[in-house]
């Protein structure tokens, strides 16, 4: 492959022409003696080594390079300059400690994939507004050292006017629509190539142009919406639901539960959260003809019974119900849930008693009960729980237990 200048991997000896170029960074020695000026393609993985320098040496030697991809890297900042690498077409710095990028970004004209998720970059100049041919923007950062919440978990970026120049984009994740505000969503009208979109930050202000907006937005296949506050209402009144769109995650508190959801029949992944619906949002989704994923979180529903009626949810391969505070009983019907695979009830802490339905889902593979009352774990435990019959064709049966303070931090043990 080095014969054919395809691709060379790097520790610490010189390179010649090498269009690809894949680097294992653990010591500033690998940098020497590259050269940057032939290549197309730039890889790098690892933590070692200064990568500042090099890359401010690619800026000014290379003209060719269409991939940059050094996600998980050392690289603290981007030159000024990055603009002449003007054949770009993909820049990958996920996980690396970048916070800003440079103006002349607007000179990478043939850029299509720009993935910032997992920095601290949080504002978007609006140089990056003339790149026509810009497909994927993905911005995020997850709070994985605290305790999980829905609210603060995920952070986006801010986005300037003029964002109705993206014409080309299909992939837009997370923009924070409280800083431009009505206007910043009614430009979004424009962006009707877009596929996957996700907002944070919605107020109950911006539900009418929010509305108007994604109506317009005809092959839309996944749409995340976060509000400012648990407490802010969010009513979208579409005219015409998106007809392409699959997945679907809303956190907001809804005064009923919204119809338009009914009409879409290609919608495979459904989660809601903060609703505090006050009716069963069961019989709302039990028809819906392709779900195949459900996750009612954060007070979803604000009721004590949710019951699953026999015929409903007929493709449901998982389950997820998280964190509703007033639920104290889960009715399953014998000719429901056949398919579920995957089964999760987490933090609902009125429910004492596993639901007996359980044991008329032959399909499942796995459940896990996660911070649930103590009367509940004991009643499932296999020596002396009077429920354990109920889950007990389950070929694993997961119990875990959050002790803080990371995200990640869980106490977990198997009991099937």
């Amino acid at each position: 492959m080095k014969n054919l200048s395809f691709c060379h991997f790097v520790h610490e000896d010189p390179v010649g022409i090498t269009r690809r170029l894949s680097l294992a960074i653990s010591s500033n020695n690998v940098f020497k003696g590259i050269n940057c000026s032939h290549f197309r393609a730039i890889l790098g993985f690892g933590k070692g080594g200064k990568l500042d320098p090099f890359i401010s040496k690619l800026c000014s030697k290379s003209r060719i390079l269409k991939v940059l991809d050094i996600q998980a890297t050392s690289l603290n900042q981007i030159p000024n300059n990055l603009g002449n690498i003007f054949h770009l077409r993909y820049i990958n710095l996920r996980g690396t400690k970048v916070q800003t990028l440079p103006k002349s970004i607007n000179e990478l004209y043939n850029l299509e994939t720009l993935d910032l998720r997992e920095t601290v970059v949080h504002e978007i100049p609006s140089e990056i507004n003339k790149l026509a041919k810009l497909r994927n923007l993905l911005a995020c950062n997850c709070n994985y050292e605290a305790m999980y919440s829905l609210l603060s978990f995920t952070t986006g970026v801010l986005m300037q006017k003029g964002i109705k120049n993206l014409t080309s984009i299909q992939n837009l994740c997370y923009v924070e629509v409280d800083h431009g505000g009505v206007h910043l969503i009614q430009e979004m009208k424009m962006l009707r190539k877009i596929r996957k979109l996700s907002l944070t930050l919605v107020r109950r202000e911006h539900g009418d142009a929010l509305s108007a907006a994604i109506v317009e937005m005809k092959h839309l296949e996944n749409l995340n919406i976060t509000t400012i506050a648990e407490d802010e209402i969010l009513d979208l009144k579409f005219i015409s639901s998106p007809p392409q769109l699959q997945w679907l995650r809303l956190k907001a508190r809804l005064q009923k539960f919204p119809n338009w959801i009914l009409e879409l029949e290609c919608l495979v992944k459904v989660r809601l959260g903060f609703s505090m619906l006050k009716d069963d949002p069961l019989q709302s989704l039990k028809n819906l003809p392709n779900l195949l994923n459900l996750c009612l979180w954060d007070n979803c529903y604000d009721g004590e019974t949710l019951h699953f009626q026999n015929g409903g949810f007929q493709k449901l391969m998982t389950l997820n119900l998280s964190r509703l505070n007033k639920l104290n009983s889960i009715v399953i019907d014998n000719e429901t849930l056949i398919s579920v695979e995957h089964l999760t009830l987490e933090n609902i802490p009125q429910l004492k008693e596993v639901p007996s339905g359980i044991n008329h889902m032959h399909n499942l593979k796995d459940i896990y009960f996660t911070d649930m009352p103590a009367e509940f774990v004991e009643s499932v435990d296999p020596d002396k729980g009077q429920h354990y019959s109920i889950i007990k064709h389950v070929p694993l049966v997961f119990i875990r237990h959050w002790y803080g303070p990371n995200f990640y931090d869980y106490d977990i043990r198997t009991i099937n």
